[in-house]
């Protein structure tokens, strides 16, 4: 199994920054890549970047050039720095992780809970 856990979410005002951090535990065998997706009420999860274990990137065009996305891979923790929020950022942030778990051969998708993160005007 792995678990994500995602946290640094919060309230913040238009312009502002907010770092998330996500941290992948359990019985993990290899880590190919983690991303964040974001979820807004009544709309469809949508990917905001993602990164391999070799360091590439990969943004969505809403948030290029605002975002950073960056991984430890020893501590199996994925972090995106947002800056420049603006109230259209608002939305459930979920860490994702493909992984493969010790008792698997191949990898697969895993998901956190998901971390609220609410821009105001």
């Amino acid at each position: 199994q792995v678990q994500l856990v995602e946290s640094g979410g919060g309230l913040v005002q238009a312009g502002g920054s907010l770092r998330l951090s996500c941290v992948a535990s359990g019985t993990i065998f290899s880590i190919n890549a983690m991303g964040w997706y974001r979820q807004a009420p009544g709309k469809q999860r949508e990917l905001v970047a993602v990164i391999t274990s070799g360091g590439s990137t990969n943004y969505a065009d809403s948030e290029k050039g605002r975002f950073t996305i960056s991984r430890d891979n020893a501590k199996n923790t994925v972090y995106l720095q947002m800056n420049s929020l603006k109230p259209e950022d608002t939305a459930v942030y979920y860490c994702n992780c493909n992984a493969r778990p010790r008792s698997w051969l191949n990898t697969r998708d895993f998901w956190g809970k998901g971390t609220q993160v609410t821009v105001s005007s």
